[in-house]
């Protein structure tokens, strides 16, 4: 089973420590990063990914500490073992 986490940041403010709730733990990678300077972005992202923590949010057991760039949509997928 397959799974995509996509979020979306359409405010012209970063958002620091955003926490988002996942279904599963381990690694998401972040796949893409409009917010990078290869796309004429201010290139703020998560440095590859990040770790989910068994914190609950939003309704889902694990959850993961984001940093949302400004007008920017992150895609993670999370890594199989």
């Amino acid at each position: 089973e397959e799974c995509l986490v996509v979020v979306l940041n359409l405010t012209p403010v970063p958002r620091f420590e955003y926490r988002l709730g996942v279904p599963v733990e381990g690694f998401y990678r972040e796949l893409l990063n409009t917010d990078a300077a290869c796309y004429g972005g201010s290139n703020l992202g998560n440095l590859g990914g990040v770790w989910a923590e068994a914190v609950p949010s939003h309704g889902r057991p694990y959850s993961i500490r984001l940093l949302l760039p400004p007008l920017g949509v992150l895609f993670l997928k999370p890594e199989k073992p």
